[in-house]
């Protein structure tokens, strides 16, 4: 299930330099996307960088480092202050959120490593990533990646929807999506993080659907009865199922859901796997940051064959399983509470 590269190769991209210039240029690629830069480029074709920074209040040198970067990777192509998209455009604008995980979102992981990997100082707190930014870039990659399944799944239901509720809701994107195509829906998003919640809160309010959807700070490993949760029918969980692992406190997470939610029939599980049979040189966009990222934060990444081994023994049937194509190895289980 793992994807094959379509980038146009850069001369010098495995040299020394190819490889420095690139870490640049990953950073250049998650700044261009915040300030705009990629969506403009992708409208329109080209701009003068000098124009687009007075416009938008940015400084003018450093947007011109940053167009440097990207023109170092054949993202775009620079002739003075003009700038249009390079052969490498179209794919990097197509994952920029993955760009932006990384960069942004793990960047202080990442950064951090040669301490991580001592394990005299693999206690505590050991690491912090920049959950409203993941939460930014995840709410793209659902887009993209797991959107399209996600909606045939919903189309699939056979019960009436009331509420829903999304574990690891992050920003509150699939929550607004979901009031937005069932306006009789009230839904609940859980998150471990107050800032990602902050960002959710707003996020939907601007979206105008502050008065359906609530959000609750709660670790999803560790949730307790409540009688908010007592009229949820749909359970969602997207680019978090990994934190149940290992084996067996999966195994108790999937069934204390069964517990907090009674009255929940079914569970939309979308997840990446650690993948296998790839080798290192061959890895696709996000394959080896995410898998680097969870080794670095030790936290357990399953197979795909390790996931269909806990269903049953938690409470859940698989009933479906809907392949996503980016990231590779990963899926959308469709569970359903087993009575």
């Amino acid at each position: 299930m793992s994807t094959q590269s379509t980038l146009v190769a850069v001369p010098g991209a495995r040299t020394a330099a190819g490889i420095f210039n690139s870490v640049v240029a990953g950073f250049a690629v998650a700044t261009a996307w915040e300030i705009g830069v990629l969506d403009e480029l992708n409208d329109v074709g080209r701009l003068n960088v000098a124009a687009f920074s007075a416009s938008h209040d940015l400084h003018l040198a450093s947007v011109r480092s940053v167009f440097a970067a990207l023109a170092s990777a054949g993202v775009v192509v620079r002739a003075g202050d003009t700038v249009s998209i390079g052969p490498q455009f179209a794919d990097v604008y197509q994952n920029k959120a993955f760009f932006h995980w990384l960069t942004i979102g793990s960047g202080e992981l990442f950064a951090a490593m040669p301490r991580i990997v001592r394990n005299q100082n693999r206690s505590g707190e050991f690491h912090h990533r920049d959950a409203a930014a993941i939460a930014f870039a995840c709410r793209e990659i659902n887009a993209r990646s797991f959107d399209p399944v996600f909606w045939q799944a919903m189309g699939s239901l056979d019960f009436p929807l009331t509420t829903v509720a999304d574990l690891g809701c992050g920003s509150g994107g699939r929550l607004a999506q979901i009031a937005d195509r069932f306006p009789g829906v009230q839904g609940i998003g859980i998150d471990i993080s107050a800032d990602a919640l902050h960002a959710a809160e707003t996020f939907v309010d601007e979206a105008g659907f502050g008065g359906r959807l609530r959000f609750i700070e709660g670790d999803v490993l560790a949730l307790q009865p409540d009688e908010r949760f007592a009229d949820v029918e749909l359970l969602t969980c997207f680019m978090m199922g990994h934190d149940f692992w290992p084996r067996e406190q999966c195994v108790a997470t999937l069934r204390r859901l069964r517990q907090v939610f009674p009255n929940a029939r079914r569970l939309l599980l979308g997840d990446t796997a650690r993948t296998q049979g790839i080798p290192d040189e061959d890895k696709p966009v996000f394959t080896l940051a995410f898998e680097t990222a969870h080794d670095l934060m030790g936290v357990y990444l399953p197979t795909l064959a390790e996931w269909q081994g806990v269903f049953e023994e938690s409470g859940w049937r698989c009933v479906n399983v809907r392949e996503v194509h980016t990231p590779a190895d990963s899926v959308l289980y469709e569970l359903e509470a087993l009575r």
